[in-house]
């Protein structure tokens, strides 16, 4: 038997372009290398473009979703000691698309699309090796298993190290940034007036972001520059944190020390440098595997998602997948690839000398609120006319 789409990952981006697929009766198989999907990992933001998706997908499951996280009222850029540079009110973000931002943990959110997805379709603890042309045009899928499956189409959501586009675009690079991250999960119920607020502390050539999850449960993480593929020492971790971090606002410190140490992850930060196209033949990337950037804006996930809605809509438009991919490539290129040039810029200023950071404090500060506004809307805004031609 012949699939008509494989997805391969069942990811965030993954999940989310099989439940566009279900709403759109576009046939398909999703293979996960992971045995379950348990709540791993640490937080995520979903912006309103990612929400729209999800409500266009589901109303009662973005609903779920939302009860199961955190929504902003405030977005906020701090230096070390909690004092604002940048604090952008999210009423007018709810005015525009009905919700604003929100934080959840990343294995819940997982959890509950997959919950969504038609569960006949979906195929755990098949980890995908390699795929090979068959004399019909259509593909063979091996797996590290030693199965293999025949399709006629494969979207490869296998993330930043994806082995999917490895084999389709060899040549293609992953950038390190520079910078190394550390993630956690705290046990800590963070002041009221914190709750409701999205916030990253910049300073001392250091990076620290902060944003409730649920109750009692605080997402953090922690960048500073450093050699690559470094290994922590467990035991002292926290407090080569809390050494690290002392000069910033105390509740770094309180969040950190409140974090199981097997609920702190470390991560070299890196993306991906820009690809001329997505597709070759039958096969698309999408999410990371197509455009990793690094997270200073937020958008990892959220562009995974509107990816998702994308790729769906269009393929029902054209009478073969090839076209779908191209057409798909060359719609969600502008707003790709700017926001990663502009993920890798504010990884540059958010970690950088006193002097530029005297400049770039001076710059936000005197930016016009009407500007931010402008770009926040643009970010968030979803063509819904490419669902209404469906």
């Amino acid at each position: 038997m012949t699939n008509n789409i494989s997805i391969i990952g069942g990811g965030i981006g993954g999940l989310v372009t099989a439940l566009s697929f279900d709403k759109l009766n576009i046939p398909y198989r999703l293979y996960e290398r992971a045995e379950s999907l348990k709540e791993v990992g640490a937080g995520i933001w979903l912006s309103p473009n990612a929400l729209q998706v999800l409500e266009w997908i589901n109303p009662k499951m973005l609903k779920e979703i939302q009860d199961a996280g955190n929504i902003f009222n405030r977005i906020l850029v701090a230096d070390h000691r909690l004092n604002p540079i940048s604090d952008s009110s999210q009423s007018f973000v709810q005015e525009k698309f009905g919700y604003t931002t929100m934080a959840i943990h990343r294995g819940k959110l997982q959890q509950i699309l997959y919950k969504y997805v038609a569960q006949e379709k979906i195929e755990l603890n098949r980890t995908f090796k390699a795929y090979s042309k068959n004399k019909d045009k259509s593909l063979k899928i091996n797996f590290t298993d030693g199965s293999f499956v025949n399709t006629n189409s494969i979207i490869g959501a296998d993330g930043i190290n994806s082995n999917v586009r490895k084999q389709l675009f060899p040549k293609s690079k992953i950038r390190y940034s520079g910078q190394t991250c550390w993630r956690g999960i705290s046990d800590y119920n963070i002041e009221n007036e914190l709750a409701s607020v999205g916030f990253t502390l910049w300073g001392k050539k250091l990076q620290f972001g902060v944003s409730k999850i649920s109750e009692g449960k605080v997402y953090w993480f922690a960048v500073k520059l450093s050699e690559p593929n470094l290994i922590d020492d467990k035991e002292r971790l926290k407090e080569e944190l809390t050494n690290m971090f002392s000069e910033f606002h105390p509740l770094v410190n309180n969040l950190i020390v409140n974090t199981p140490e097997n609920k702190i992850f470390r991560g070299d930060l890196s993306d991906l440098e820009l690809l001329n196209k997505w597709n070759s033949i039958n096969i698309c990337l999408i999410g990371d595997a197509a455009h990793s950037m690094t997270p200073d804006l937020g958008q990892g996930g959220a562009q995974a998602i509107e990816d998702a809605y994308y790729l769906s809509n269009f393929i029902p438009q054209y009478d073969n997948l090839e076209t779908a991919y191209y057409k798909f490539y060359n719609y969600r290129k502008p707003k790709i690839e700017k926001l990663v040039k502009q993920s890798r810029l504010t990884s540059k200023i958010a970690i950088t000398n006193k002097f530029i950071e005297k400049i770039r404090n001076f710059i936000l500060k005197k930016t016009p609120e009407s500007y931010m506004k402008k770009q926040m809307i643009e970010l968030y805004s979803l063509d819904k006319t490419i669902a209404n031609k469906v």
